[in-house]
């Protein structure tokens, strides 16, 4: 059926511009990212261990209040939650092709 093939092809059509403006959009927010540092401070003990933790929630938070917009499920830490004072890095997956290392520095609340 002719009219069943020209559907099929106007829907990948589709597809492929959601896919390309979607990349469009990762590059874009990468582009905001680069030579960016985050830095958050968190309530910490003597020895630099936080009281609780800084987790991918957080971080979504801290960036979209800094104006850049990044979904949780977009933040990856590799360690796991945040429990100590200091430099780390989080990586930011905003497209499959497209994924940023993100320094972020803990600092003790005074």
């Amino acid at each position: 059926d002719g009219r069943r093939a020209t559907t099929h092809w106007a829907y990948a059509a589709e597809l492929e511009k959601l896919a390309a403006d979607e990349m469009e959009s990762a590059k874009l927010r990468a582009g905001q990212l680069e030579n960016f540092r985050l830095s958050l401070t968190a309530k910490a003990g003597g020895e630099g261990k936080l009281f609780g933790s800084i987790g991918t929630a957080d971080i979504a938070e801290a960036l979209s209040k800094a104006g850049i917009r990044i979904e949780r499920s977009e933040v990856r830490l590799p360690a796991g939650p945040i429990r100590l004072v200091g430099e780390h890095h989080v990586k930011l997956h905003l497209h499959t092709d497209v994924i940023i290392d993100l320094p972020v520095d803990v600092v003790a609340e005074e």
